[in-house]
């Protein structure tokens, strides 16, 4: 059975929070620009990040609290099995 290969390329968003030994992973819809975007309004304004997820889950961090933000494309799943 073959799967439908998604056209569009997820990305991969990781934010520190600060105060918090874990970080938070989201997989977003939105492009590396977007993302960044979002992300330097959020830190100028001095307002909220608000990221919504593959799954339209959205995910709001207070801009104060951001520690550090990591991005990039998501690295594509691969499902099957393959002969060695």
């Amino acid at each position: 059975m073959a799967t439908k290969k998604s056209e569009t390329q997820n990305t991969d968003v990781r934010i520190g929070i600060s105060d918090s030994p874990t970080d938070l992973r989201i997989e977003t819809a939105l492009t590396s620009d977007q993302v960044l975007a979002l992300v330097e309004a959020a830190l100028k304004g001095g307002s909220h990040l608000v990221i919504t997820d593959t799954k339209n889950m959205k995910t709001l961090v207070p801009a104060a609290k951001i520690a550090f933000v990591e991005f990039g494309s998501a690295p594509e799943r691969r499902v099957g099995f393959t002969t060695l």
